[in-house]
């Protein structure tokens, strides 16, 4: 086989994996069921198998491709409307933390031990499994909170304070180089830039890691620094 119709698999198996990334929506990226996790195993099989082997044409890739994203399609269209099919498709969420009492039965349910349901609580700032009063695994694999009454932080609302508009913030430097986009979304010049970083003892932008702008807070500046043998480091 040579290298072009090796470079034209390639492309034509690239193309067809993001046309099918874009037709299934952004859930095949962010929300990983276990139908999608066997659907992305089995594209790159499809891709992979396809590309090295002489006999196999780029048309049966083609094909390939049609016929596991109609597939997927018609799966997802199974599972968004019948709703009794999609917990045995997609998998049902289990209540890990009922009423502040963790259930032994479904940590077994999903192999899960305390370690790692104490980890997976650390990723939303829970260190203490007695602050949840209720903790779903979802099908996913991820893992939704709800503290106590008592454990949730305090809001300006509680506190009777007036309310603060809320902000983005936006990366303005990384790695030396301006984002010109976020420039323009914030209204913003590269001479205003160029300006602010002088104020904070930055010659050019090169000197900078890293820069965040943020309303009512101001741009935060990372400068490189020199370490001893001479090379730029955070």
């Amino acid at each position: 086989m040579d290298y072009g119709q090796i470079a034209f698999k390639l492309v034509v198996g690239f193309m067809g994996l993001w046309l099918l990334t874009r037709l299934l929506g952004k859930k095949e990226i962010s929300q990983l069921t276990p139908f999608d996790f066997v659907s992305s195993l089995m594209l790159s099989e499809l891709v992979g198998n396809t590309v090295y082997q002489e006999d196999v044409k780029f048309s049966h890739l083609l094909f390939s491709l049609f016929l596991w994203g109609i597939l997927s399609l018609l799966f997802e269209k199974v599972t968004q409307y019948a709703k009794r099919a999609r917990g045995v498709l997609d998998g049902k969420p289990s209540i890990l933390i009922r009423d502040g009492e963790v259930d032994i039965d479904e940590l077994k349910k999903n192999s899960l031990d305390f370690d790692q349901l104490r980890m997976l609580l650390r990723q939303h700032d829970v260190f203490f499994i007695r602050e949840v009063a209720y903790a779903i695994f979802e099908a996913n694999g991820s893992l939704s909170v709800m503290k106590k009454p008592d454990e949730e932080t305090v809001t300006r609302k509680d506190l009777g304070l007036e309310p603060k508009t809320a902000h983005l913030s936006y990366s303005l430097i990384e790695n030396g180089k301006i984002n010109q986009e976020h420039l323009n979304l914030i209204g913003k010049k590269e001479t205003w830039l160029r300006e602010e970083l002088k104020r904070e003892g930055c010659k050019e932008p090169g000197d900078v890691a890293y820069a965040e702008w943020k309303e009512e807070e101001g741009l935060y500046i990372l400068k490189y620094k020199e370490s001893s043998l001479g090379e730029s480091r955070y």
